[in-house]
């Protein structure tokens, strides 16, 4: 089977190493002296979650063509990213951020973290621009949809029907057989929570209940609830229905063809944009907006579902031919307001951490 996903990617397809990037996790922004002019250039600090991934060969290029030493540093999960930017904006650890989404967008823009790009969009895009951001700070780079996954093989094994919607997985019939990410420290993992409070209003911390009480596990991260503990993930896991994305099922089809080994519930599914900003108080604003650029350039938008397996912002761009049969996406995601979310994430979060943790 063929296990290859967006955390996965960060070891094997960014080798943004020293042959195509100058750094990597490592190094003191404070320490930059070359920090380019008024016209770009020069070292950048681009602050990105863990499962960003570009190809090498892509990144030397826009290098060699720009004049920028792309300096890569990643600072774990959406949220954890937004939580390390709103701590730093007054001494940013960066030029840009990539990998803030629209769960966290809010905050980000309240708290200053990110000023006006003036960053000229690709066709499609502007679909995906957030909620209140009229200043364009935030520039829509890919998307996706945080669903339900099931491992159809596993099911079809033990005979049992796989489920289909939110409140199956109450069911006795699936007991102990749900992992999701933490909602506190993993974004796929408060999509899914807020895909929960689109479904049930306020009466979603009932359903947490119910969820919890059916023997739900909550893992820390994506990486390890679909990784670890998914039975398709690779890692000789025990749980046939994880909380991953609408694109997983293109990437376990056996080598060489044949049917996906699983599905998405398309009734279960919440959109997920990431978003890139020129931070506030950047040593180099200017390199920073060049980066904003080649984010959505066609070479980008393009590299997109193979590097990081998200669908990208811009229309027209070909997607791998599997995408089509297997990366089936929902027509009528669930979603919740921006200005709810910035309102009451936090209490959200609160009451979600009480009940998951009892």
């Amino acid at each position: 089977m063929r296990h290859v996903w967006r955390a996965v990617a960060v070891a094997t397809v960014v080798g943004v190493t020293a042959t195509s990037c100058s750094l990597v996790n490592g190094g003191d922004p404070e320490e930059r002296t070359d920090t380019g002019g008024t016209d770009g250039g020069g070292r950048v600090v681009l602050v990105v979650h863990d499962s960003f991934a570009l190809p090498d060969e892509l990144v030397a290029a826009f290098e060699e063509e720009s004049g920028v030493d792309l300096d890569v540093r990643q600072s774990g999960d959406a949220g954890e990213v937004t939580n390390k930017l709103v701590l730093t904006k007054d001494d940013p650890i960066g030029d840009v951020v990539f990998g803030i989404d629209n769960a966290f967008g809010s905050r980000a823009l309240d708290e200053g973290v990110v000023e006006a790009a003036d960053v000229a969009l690709p066709a499609g895009a502007e679909q995906f621009a957030l909620p209140g951001d009229d200043a364009g700070a935030l520039v829509p780079v890919d998307n996706g949809n945080v669903c339900v996954n099931v491992d159809d093989t596993w099911f079809a094994e033990e005979g049992v029907p796989a489920p289909e919607t939110f409140e199956d997985l109450t069911e006795p019939a699936y007991r102990d057989l749900f992992v999701t990410p933490s909602a506190a420290t993993s974004s796929p993992g408060l999509a899914f929570l807020l895909a929960t409070i689109a479904e049930y209003g306020d009466e979603w911390p009932a359903y947490w209940e119910r969820l919890m009480a059916n023997g739900t596990r909550i893992a820390s991260g994506w990486t390890d609830a679909y990784q670890v503990d998914f039975t398709q993930g690779g890692g000789n896991g025990d749980r046939p229905i994880v909380t991953s994305y609408d694109s997983s099922p293109a990437f376990t089809v056996p080598e060489g063809g044949g049917e996906s080994s699983t599905s998405a519930l398309l009734d279960t599914c919440f959109l997920q944009v990431e978003y890139a900003g020129v931070l506030a108080g950047a040593q180099n604003p200017a390199g920073a907006r060049q980066v904003l650029e080649w984010l959505v350039s066609p070479e980008v938008q393009a590299a997109l579902p193979d590097s990081m397996y998200v669908f990208p912002v811009a229309d027209g761009v070909e997607l791998p031919e599997v995408w089509a049969t297997y990366a089936e996406r929902p027509t009528d995601p669930k979603s919740v307001d921006p200005d709810q979310v910035a309102d009451e994430r936090d209490a959200w979060l609160q009451e979600w951490t009480e009940i998951t943790t009892r």
